[in-house]
């Protein structure tokens, strides 16, 4: 009785409407299209940004600037527990390094030093970007930190 109730509203498929099918259908005579005017012809579709006529979101709200994604810099990221599996201690990393090793992949412009994972070994690590966190736990461990200027 319970799940009777609970799936009297639900129907799984939708029927589509079926208009002008005579008076008997309730989508009769007009189609529901409504008596004259613009959305009552056929072909007529509106943009999806309009609003009935008022200035659309995307025209009020102001916009400045240029953000050129061509001229910005590509950072390479690598967590100071990558440089924990994959360098011995005492190891001297530079961005080249990382390159080399496949840990900094792709096309980049910059190196950063995450402080994601814990850190044991002593490093000594060059890069052009410290996290603050990877900074003191590369010092903690008894390594030193320096940054390339790029």
């Amino acid at each position: 009785m319970i799940i009777d109730d609970v799936h009297r509203g639900i129907k799984k498929h939708k029927k589509k409407k079926r208009v002008g099918r005579g008076p008997g259908s309730g989508h009769g005579k007009t189609s529901s299209r409504g008596e004259n005017g613009y959305g009552s012809r056929s072909g007529s579709s509106r943009r999806t940004s309009f609003e009935g006529g008022q200035t659309p979101l995307a025209m009020r709200v102001a916009k400045r600037g240029f953000n050129n994604k061509q001229f910005a810099k590509k950072v390479a990221v690598v967590n100071v527990a990558t440089l924990e599996q994959a360098f011995e201690a005492g190891a001297e990393i530079t961005p080249e390094v990382l390159a080399e090793k496949g840990l900094a992949k792709g096309r980049f412009d910059q190196v950063k030093i995450l402080g994601n994972g814990d850190l044991t070994k002593k490093f000594t690590v060059s890069a052009h970007l410290f996290s603050a966190s990877a900074e003191s736990k590369i010092q903690a461990a008894g390594g030193t930190v320096s940054r390339v200027l790029s």
